[in-house]
């Protein structure tokens, strides 16, 4: 088949400036807040007429950081510690023939700013900042939602939900607009599955700050958030 061109129609704006500690879900931290930015070609107010009336929309995107040639039947699923190969089409990997992305996130607002046009606030988003979008399309509750579906092998692994502990020295530190956000993220376990170490520091970026954190058990401790050097572009 003769290739076929996508062309981004907008990217998205987040707090994440890398793969580390981004939910492995859309949804998954509800509290996570991005915009959605439209290239000049798609800014016309006709576009989205009607869009304001659903609660939840689809984002059709691209894994940019994960564009390689070649590709591998196989992948290591997070959710399977990384111990087990699944195929690649059983699982939702950015390491794909075409390496094309699909969150459901919940729209907050349709923004109208003078020099941007259309902007597009959006809630529960895993999306790394840059993220190209290729389509938007409403999410229909009839169609979409099948609460008897299975999910395969991820049903044997339950989301495990960390306890979140942030000295008051720490939070201090964290814009009280972020505070949520932060802590959903950590709930969440942002280390790999089959880590395991309780000494072992871990850093991640997130909204202009550096977050240090250990875990132990089921507890996430976090040591510090510092402000970053680029925490005001």
């Amino acid at each position: 088949m003769e290739p076929v061109l996508v062309t981004p129609i907008a990217h998205v704006e987040s707090g994440f400036t890398e793969k580390f500690g981004i939910p492995r879900q859309s949804g998954l931290v509800e509290e996570l807040e991005a915009r959605v930015v439209f290239e000049p070609e798609y800014r016309v107010k006709e576009a989205f007429r009607g869009l304001e009336e659903f609660s939840h929309l689809w984002l059709i995107w691209e894994f940019s950081q994960s564009v390689r040639e070649g590709w591998s039947p196989t992948v290591r699923p997070p959710r399977l510690g990384g111990n087990r190969r699944m195929g690649v089409f059983a699982t939702r990997s950015p390491f794909r023939p075409n390496p094309i992305g699909l969150s459901c996130v919940r729209l907050k607002e349709v923004r109208w700013e003078e020099a941007l046009g259309p902007v597009l606030l959006v809630a529960g988003a895993d999306l790394l900042d840059g993220t190209p979008v290729f389509d938007i399309k409403p999410y229909l509750p009839f169609a979409d939602s099948r609460p008897e579906a299975a999910g395969g092998f991820t049903q044997l692994y339950e989301e495990r939900r960390l306890r979140v502990e942030i000295p008051p020295q720490v939070l201090r530190e964290i814009p009280e607009e972020l505070r949520e956000g932060v802590k959903g993220i950590l709930e969440q376990d942002p280390r790999p599955s089959y880590h395991n170490d309780p000494q072992r520091v871990y850093g991640m970026s997130f909204s202009g700050m550096e977050l240090k954190f250990r875990v132990e058990g089921a507890t996430l401790n976090l040591l510090s958030a510092e402000k970053t050097e680029h925490a005001g572009a």
